[in-house]
């Protein structure tokens, strides 16, 4: 199970009065004390940093040619191919830094090179191929009459494929950013900012920026070919940047600031005159705008990735992103949105999943999970091991058996998308891994690279291949590897919030103070905001719906948060939770300020909540719940009679609405000085045996169909003394001994006709009333007798 999250506060060094004045000059609205305190912790100290931060147009970005000889040798590869029309194929990938970084060599060399005869592109399959290049796929290129590929985001390490391509008649100019390999691989060129020193302004380059920058180098040297500009890719450079999660420094910022922008002005446009109409179809089915970084991290990229994770074949996405036709791009965006919906119900059921193979693993004593099952689709497993190496606060990796069978291509190199092995193979397991608290996961993947049968990735993501019968070993051994690395050091799940605040701080004026940090990302993340001993109001969930209406298996919780500091209300959200997840009483939380662009409001977004060790269910002096359980209730020695159940129930729900109530009754009088109590305050239950029950319930039926008398459900529940839920089950098992029963209003008719009976079913169905009456006993004489002390901890977790 998921443990207890350690919390930590940012270093709070107070930012000098001057620096606060400078940054007030850009939140003029607002005191900019906050956003100064995080500028200075993040390491922005002076007028000339925080200009260039802020301000893109006081930025100066990289020359492409920054990236020496290789760029130089990439141009003069493709000024070789430009003059006789040769056949050039683009190289992509399927995530989606991939897919617009194939997007934007799609329209960049575009202009230079006739799309769909000059220029063509490939994207691998997710569930069939790997990352990278394969020779398959560079037979089919080779077959078209190709003599150039130009890869993006991928091909750094595909040594072998390389020298396939040479001895087939084709170059091969690679542009990416992951690992390099340990020699230069033979290629017309090699472009990756990670030859770059680490403090350069595009060491933190994507593959979609890669691509980019290539593009603009062919525009600087053909300066009068084409017929767009430059700044048109920017919207996609963008989405990638931000979708891929890589540290937003340096030149990625100005890339991404830059390209919101344009993101923006495009959807601001009528759906007929958008240079992208795909682009702006999914943001309107995402209910986003395109103006916050968070408009892609939660609207588009997930939505771009999400098709090859359901389909596998990602191809139509670079369609989706750079095609005019407003038509064909509506009918695409609504089936991309359709894969993301299938993506959320297959998510949640793997998280499940995964959660109950949790249960039987010792944390104390794992330091890498390692769990594998052959039911679970590859696709999402990148994306639930990312969610289990959160809550757990330790490097996960989520295995696959599934499709093993299969035959599959290429050699993996970047996180998911491992070939399966061929059907004459032994079966391999495939799947991803995800890293966290700073483990390099790439290292400890690769060291186990004997037991692997491929592998690849960063430090923060890896996907890998081994054979099934590897795994106990490869678990043993990434776990023992780990713990040596560690020493003494105890991985727990961190949360750190970078400012305290109250309810009373949230609102448009902060949410504008703290947009100068936007765009956030790897290096700069989103403030994460502490609110201490506050409670939740009007919490209720539900499943999301997809565009078309249809629930998706995913939930969310929306409620109204409060503290002592305001008489008003905050609203916020909580994916992927259920509003009985909440805490009652105080707590404290740590959330992101947000705004809903479709509700036109502002609204935080909870990250993390816990119970305040204050809590009124926990206050001394002044009880929230009294036990008068099998005595006297004396209501005359209280100032304000409390609340009485006088009914045991049956279930944690039961009491917990109880619970709710009164602390609604609290806050809507004089808050939590004169707080409303509970008192339970029922007797100890003298059940009837089941079978004297039902026995009841079939006489009672008899008599009501023989006097044509009607009865309220009420009245039938006091008189057998059981619950809602059980009397359904009574209803129905009488029906299968030929009883009718019919509403009228308020009341029950119940006819009785033999000759209607089932007697095969009615065995079983009186069983199952049995059964039911002897769960409700024993819940009822498990509450006549549970400690106060466990309903207070239980309530003030609200972990049940």
């Amino acid at each position: 199970m998921p443990e207890q999250q350690q919390w930590t506060i940012a270093a709070t060094e107070q930012a000098p009065e001057w620096f606060i004045e400078a940054v007030k000059q850009h939140t003029p609205a607002s005191s900019g004390i906050y956003a100064a305190q995080l500028f200075w912790q993040r390491g922005i100290k002076d007028h000339q940093q925080l200009t260039a931060f802020i301000n893109y147009k006081a930025y100066q970005p990289a020359s492409p040619f920054e990236f020496g000889q290789e760029m130089h040798l990439a141009i003069a590869r493709l000024q070789q191919a430009y003059n006789p029309r040769e056949k050039i194929a683009i190289w992509g990938d399927f995530d989606a830094d991939g897919i617009t970084a194939t997007s934007i060599l799609w329209d960049g060399l575009g202009q230079f090179f006739k799309q769909n005869t000059q220029l063509i592109y490939y994207i691998p399959n997710r569930l069939k191929e790997s990352h990278g290049l394969n020779n398959q796929g560079i037979d089919n290129l080779a077959k078209q009459g190709c003599k150039l590929i130009v890869t993006c985001d991928t091909g750094s390490t595909n040594i072998e494929e390389i020298i396939y391509a040479k001895q087939l008649g084709i170059d091969v100019i690679v542009t990416d950013h992951h690992t390099l390999p340990t020699e230069r691989p033979p290629v017309a060129a090699i472009i990756n900012p990670r030859y770059l020193p680490k403090e350069h302004q595009l060491f933190h380059l994507s593959g979609v920026a890669v691509a980019y920058k290539l593009v603009e180098a062919l525009y600087q040297t053909l300066p009068n070919v084409a017929k767009h500009p430059l700044e048109d890719l920017l919207d996609l450079v963008a989405v990638g940047l931000i979708a891929d999660l890589v540290q937003l420094s340096g030149d990625c910022r100005y890339l991404a600031q830059m390209g919101i922008q344009r993101l923006q002005a495009d959807f601001q446009q009528p759906a007929a005159a958008r240079r992208r109409p795909g682009v702006g179809r999914l943001l309107e089915l995402c209910q986003k705008s395109g103006d916050r970084p968070t408009d892609i991290s939660f609207g588009l990229g997930p939505r771009i990735n999400a098709v090859s994770r359901i389909q596998g074949d990602a191809s139509f996405c670079v369609e989706l992103l750079t095609s005019r036709d407003t038509k064909r791009c509506n009918e695409l965006a609504e089936v991309t949105e359709l894969a993301n919906a299938r993506r959320k119900s297959l998510q949640k059921d793997v998280q499940a999943q995964v959660a109950q193979k949790l249960i039987q693993l010792d944390l104390s004593t794992t330091s890498v999970i390692v769990l594998e099952d052959a039911q679970w689709p590859a696709g999402v497993l990148g994306l639930v091991a990312g969610q289990i190496a959160q809550e757990t606060g330790r490097p996960t990796i989520l295995l696959s058996t599934e499709g093993s069978g299969e035959s599959g291509v290429g050699s993996g190199e970047n996180e998911e998308g491992i070939s399966p092995s061929s059907s004459s193979s032994p079966p391999l397991a495939r799947g991803s891994a995800r890293s966290v608290n700073s483990v390099d996961l790439y290292q400890l993947v690769k060291d186990q690279a004997h037991l692997l049968h491929r592998f690849g990735g960063h430090p923060f993501a890896a996907g890998l291949s081994l054979l099934v019968e590897n795994i106990p070993l490869f678990t043993a051994a990434i776990n023992q590897q780990l713990r040596q690395s560690l020493g003494s050091t105890t991985l727990t799940p961190t949360v750190q919030a970078d400012l305290t605040l109250t309810v009373a701080d949230l609102g448009k004026e902060l949410f504008l103070e703290l947009k100068l940090l936007e765009p956030c990302g790897m290096g700069n993340p989103v403030p994460k905001l502490l609110i201490q001993n506050c409670w939740f109001e009007n919490s209720w969930h539900r499943n999301q719906q997809d565009w078309q209406g249809k629930k998706v298996q995913y939930i969310k919780t929306e409620f109204d948060i409060r503290d002592d500091s305001s008489r008003s209300v905050f609203p916020g959200i909580w994916w992927g939770h259920y509003k009985d997840e909440l805490p009652i009483g105080r707590c404290d939380c740590i959330a992101e300020l947000d705004y809903n662009t479709f509700k036109k409001r502002y609204e935080i977004r909870l990250i993390a909540v816990c119970p305040n060790v204050n809590s009124t269910l926990n206050t001394r002096n002044s009880p929230l719940i009294l036990d008068w359980r099998n005595y006297p209730t004396p209501h005359s020695l209280l100032p304000t009679p409390p609340l009485l159940i006088e009914d045991c129930p049956t279930n944690w729900d039961d009491l917990r609405a109880w619970l709710r109530r009164c602390l609604t009754i609290s806050r809507s009088t004089s808050g939590f000085d004169n707080q409303q109590q509970l008192a339970i305050a029922w007797s100890k239950p003298n059940p009837q045996p089941p079978n004297q029950i039902w026995l009841t319930l079939v006489g009672i039926a008899k008599y009501l169909s023989r006097t044509n008398q009607l009865v309220t459900r009420v009245q039938l529940l006091e008189k057998i003394g059981i619950s809602d839920q059980t009397l359904l089950v009574g209803i129905k098992a009488l029906k299968y001994l030929g009883f009718t029963v019919k509403r009228q209003d308020r009341y029950l008719q119940i006819t009785w006709h033999p000759s209607d009976s089932a007697e095969n079913f009615a065995e079983a169905a009186v069983a199952r009333f049995l059964a039911a009456v002897r769960e409700e006993q024993f819940q009822r004489q498990y509450f006549a007798e549970v400690p106060l002390s466990t309903i207070v901890a239980i309530a003030s977790s609200d972990n049940y």
